[in-house]
């Protein structure tokens, strides 16, 4: 477990895991008022958080499955990424994949959060890789079944 910097300029909850095996947190709208979303519309909701990862850190947003199976609201850019170096306020890309308009209300849970570590790369050129079994197979190169 890594401590995390956090400010909180909403009145909810911070992020937190809702079982003892969640990967995610879930990130909470922060609204004056309610936002509407039409159908295909997307919209950046606020959190009012911000956060100071550490390097070789990053926080993936992702959608939660139970707004996207229900109500259709998905992230937009899953996953979104906040980087280690960024202090600004997370805030969510939405979008309404549903067929009818989508009420987001202050306090409700729009998508989720996991912390992660990555590693940098030092690119080496080369004019050969190694072989695989696979080789440049691609999409579907395994078949259907």
């Amino acid at each position: 477990m890594i401590q995390i910097n956090i400010i909180n300029k909403s009145p909810h909850a911070l992020p937190a895991y809702q079982t003892t095996g969640s990967s995610g947190m879930d990130l909470r709208a922060w609204l004056p008022e309610p936002v509407v979303l039409k159908p295909l519309e997307r919209k950046v909701i606020p959190t009012g958080l911000y956060i100071a990862l550490p390097a070789g850190y990053e926080a993936q947003i992702r959608p939660r499955s139970g707004l996207a199976i229900k109500r259709g609201l998905t992230v937009i850019n899953s996953p979104g990424t906040i980087d280690s170096d960024y202090r600004g306020e997370i805030m969510v890309g939405i979008v309404n994949l549903s067929g009818e308009e989508q009420t987001i209300e202050d306090g409700e849970r729009i998508a989720q959060m996991i912390v992660a570590t990555y590693a940098t790369v030092a690119w080496e050129p080369t004019e050969n890789l190694d072989e695989t079994l696979r080789g440049a197979g691609g999409f579907g190169h395994s078949g259907i079944k």
